[in-house]
């Protein structure tokens, strides 16, 4: 999503960057002071308008409060899609999400964009953009169309670059960094945004093994320091289940399994579901997987 698109989203329907209680978006928001936030989908019919049939069909799911959920699944399982409907960037044809209670479409933009956090694979950034005015555009939610930032705003900007670990890119161009680089920055971004559900899909594509674990550290600080809502989506099942308290695979649009990485990641659900045959062995820090050979339809 473009930073233009996403002040569009913020900005339709409001007049300023109070809720519907009234509430002064003009400070950041601190997750500590309040509960978990409750994430849940219920009977999701999920889509496209080019698709004659939906994505995802009649699912269901409950995202535990201030915990870490990781979605995984094979290429078109239908990840990318639940996640986009969980964050009201695709309307479902049935079924219903709710934040805390409440149909998130019947939520203010502003007011739910205070609450949950998107990191989409559809990022572009206009040109001659610095990384720190990216990480500011996260900010938009929190005031009105005209008001100036503030220090507050300043304070989540500063915090968001030194958890994404790109301070050293603050005055660079965007369109000037590689690939990792540039996800590092919207990592920042949407850290700015400062909500109780922070939503990620494929926050590791383009990264190093040395980024990788970075982002893995970040989403495990906001978990443990913030108690921040985390559903992530992954490719790679291992590092889903070191991560992850909760891991739910998709098949087909299907929901083939969910609950704690011990019991969903094992050999045979790889082999369903992956269609892999592979080894998994049980360790301290998660099931370790050791892919054997790709399995072939007969």
């Amino acid at each position: 999503m473009s930073t233009d698109g996403l002040e569009r989203a913020w900005s339709d329907g409001t007049d300023g960057a109070s809720d519907s209680n009234g509430t002064s978006g003009s400070a950041a928001a601190n997750p500590t002071d309040d509960p978990a936030s409750d994430l849940d989908g219920e009977g999701l019919v999920l889509g496209y308008p080019t698709a004659e049939e939906p994505v995802v069909d009649g699912e269901s799911i409950a995202v535990e409060a201030g915990a870490v959920t990781a979605l995984v699944g094979p290429n078109g399982s239908g990840k990318s899609t639940l996640l986009k409907g969980l964050a009201n960037q695709l309307t479902p044809e049935d079924g219903s999400v709710l934040l805390d209670g409440r149909d998130v479409h019947s939520m203010d933009t502003k007011a739910l964009a205070r609450k949950l956090g998107l990191l989409s694979q559809e990022s572009t950034s206009p040109n001659g953009i610095a990384v720190e005015d990216l990480v500011y555009h996260g900010r938009y939610p929190h005031r009105g169309f005209f008001e100036r930032t503030t220090e507050a705003d300043a304070r989540a900007v500063d915090r968001a670059i030194e958890l994404a670990g790109c301070d050293h890119l603050r005055d660079r161009e965007v369109g000037s960094l590689s690939g990792g680089q540039k996800q590092l920055a919207w990592i920042a971004m949407v850290l700015a945004q400062d909500t109780d559900v922070l939503l990620l899909d494929e926050p590791t594509t383009f990264l190093d093994l040395h980024h990788q674990m970075e982002v893995m550290e970040i989403i495990e600080t906001l978990r443990d320091e913030s108690e921040v809502t985390v559903v992530v989506v992954l490719h790679d099942i291992e590092q889903a289940a070191r991560l992850a308290d909760r891991v739910v695979a998709l098949k087909d649009g299907e929901i083939r399994a969910r609950g704690p990485p011990e019991e969903v990641v094992t050999e045979d659900l790889l082999a369903d579901v992956f269609r892999v045959d592979a080894e998994v062995v049980a360790t301290e820090r998660g099931p370790r997987v050791t892919p054997i050979r790709a399995r072939h339809e007969e």
